[in-house]
């Protein structure tokens, strides 16, 4: 499958003074496609409208997203849409024009090949050596800012690792370059509070909803990684591949435990969409 790209509706390109090119002044949604079902949508379009509230871009019409994706959706198998909201094209400056209308961009591509054993043996990951910086005016959201991450990612290009963990400039853990971490301590999930940097995603979401359905609390807060190193279990989670359990943390080995796999289940019979 090759990737479909629709700007505002229409096979075209996005203009070059477009503020999301000039500064990353947008955001971003990342949803899996499942014989033509755009999975979780309603949640993508809360955390995207909510996310435009707080950087004061204007909203893109419902309506319109979902007629962009009802065009370029396949009908049959596995597919990841990507949707992109921009301030849209501006003058030069860093001062955005109080008439800026956005900008909104949706593309389909395949789904990715992630191994069986990823979610049957679970998979290694590292410590990033990387911080992220903090402002909690961008906490929580996935803005088109990737930098950060992007370094991280390329600590390593080869080797067994599936995923890297990142910290904060105090110390704590934030989560992974594309996921939300867990740690299980007894029938509670730990889970970082994202209140200063890092992304609260959607799938974190569904589990902290599923979770008092389990029999589970969740508690959220700081902590430092040594509480991942005396943890029973840990796992990540993603929009695309749901829930990953941690088998690897550095040199330390875990094995996917009962609440991981509880959890695994209950999502995969999850009926809400």
């Amino acid at each position: 499958m090759t990737t479909t790209w629709l700007v505002n509706g229409a096979d075209t390109a996005v203009d070059p003074g477009d503020r999301g090119l000039a500064y990353g002044d947008g955001l971003f949604e990342t949803m899996a496609v499942l014989d033509g079902e755009i999975r979780r949508f309603d949640l993508h379009l809360d955390r995207l409208i909510e996310g435009c509230r707080r950087l004061k871009i204007a909203s893109p019409d419902a309506d319109a997203i979902r007629s962009d994706l009802e065009i370029i959706r396949p009908r049959n198998g596995r597919a990841v849409a990507k949707l992109i909201v921009t301030r849209g094209p501006g003058a030069r400056g860093y001062l955005p024009s109080g008439d800026a209308q956005s900008t909104r961009i949706v593309g389909i591509g395949p789904w990715p090949d992630y191994p069986a054993s990823n979610y049957t043996k679970g998979v290694v990951v590292r410590n990033c050596q990387l911080r992220l910086g903090e402002n909690p005016m961008l906490a929580g959201l996935k803005h088109l800012n990737r930098l950060e991450v992007v370094l991280a990612r390329m600590e390593w290009t080869a080797g067994p690792w599936d995923e890297g963990l990142l910290t904060d400039s105090s110390g704590s853990v934030v989560g992974g370059t594309m996921s939300n971490v867990f740690t299980v301590r007894g029938n509670t999930l730990l889970t970082p509070s994202l209140e200063r940097c890092g992304v609260k995603g959607v799938m974190r979401r569904v589990v902290m909803e599923l979770a008092p359905e389990q029999g589970l609390e969740v508690e959220e807060g700081d902590f430092p990684p040594d509480v991942l190193s005396k943890s029973a279990e840990i796992f990540l989670t993603n929009a695309i591949f749901g829930i990953w359990p941690v088998r690897q943390l550095d040199q330390q080995r875990f094995a996917p435990g009962p609440v991981t796999k509880k959890l695994m289940l209950a999502l995969e019979t999850d009926a809400r969409g």
